[in-house]
């Protein structure tokens, strides 16, 4: 093994890091945002409403991330007449801003799915009791049956989460680099792939197991009182 080629890449790999972490943490948190009002809508709003959400979801859940990433990056070069028009081809010329989009829309439509879940599984009698108490809807919801559903979900949002960090390897394709561009740029350069991609490899597993730790935190402290003591 070519730990010289190893400790050279290390710069670049870094940086590369930053770029998944940062595409990541931002496409998570904007996912979630959204995620929260289309999931109560999905859970509880009228048909006029939760039809097209279920579309959105259906779609972006069922087909794959590349295949997604390639229509709004590729794709969207074949309407650039019209985004010029309407001032969006700043938006759509720039791969990251494609990836962000991709990625926000995908994780959107998982989140959304997995609240809207969380939030059916509160026990009915719960909600009756909050409406017993005179709470109005967007008080129960806000109250009793979002604090909850967030407990519910949050071993499934782990999941989804992690995935959007090791999904973001597909950037490199579109010329972002990330960890995975960063060590093919390289590799491609010096021949050593083995190297440069298991020392990638390395990068994301303590990245991933990083984020466990967290989000298991999170989990812990969003379940308290559900712990029983003996």
């Amino acid at each position: 093994m070519d730990f010289e080629s190893i400790i050279e890449a290390l710069p670049d790999l870094v940086d590369g890091m930053w770029v998944t972490l940062t595409l990541t943490s931002t496409t998570v948190v904007l996912g979630l945002f959204l995620a929260i009002p289309l999931a109560m809508a999905r859970a509880s709003g009228p048909a006029w409403l939760n039809a097209p959400i279920f579309a959105y979801t259906f779609f972006f859940r069922g087909t794959p991330l590349l295949v997604q990433l390639y229509l709004i990056y590729y794709g969207s070069g074949q309407f650039r007449g019209a985004l010029e028009s309407i001032g969006l081809w700043w938006f759509f010329r720039d791969p990251w801003n494609c990836a962000l989009l991709t990625f926000t829309l995908s994780t959107t439509a998982y989140v959304t799915e997995i609240i809207r879940g969380a939030i059916l599984a509160v026990p009915t009698g719960q909600r009756e009791a909050a409406k017993a108490y005179g709470m109005s809807p967007w008080m129960r919801m806000r109250m009793v049956i979002l604090p909850q559903s967030f407990s519910y979900a949050i071993p499934t949002y782990t999941n989804e989460v992690v995935f959007q960090l090791q999904a973001t390897a597909l950037v490199s394709l579109i010329t972002i680099q990330d960890i995975t561009g960063a060590a093919t740029v390289r590799a491609n350069r010096t021949f050593d792939h083995y190297e440069l991609y298991l020392t990638a490899a390395v990068f994301y597993l303590v990245l991933v197991y990083l984020l466990l730790f967290g989000l298991k935190q999170v989990e812990r402290r969003l379940t308290r009182h559900m712990i029983v003591t003996s």
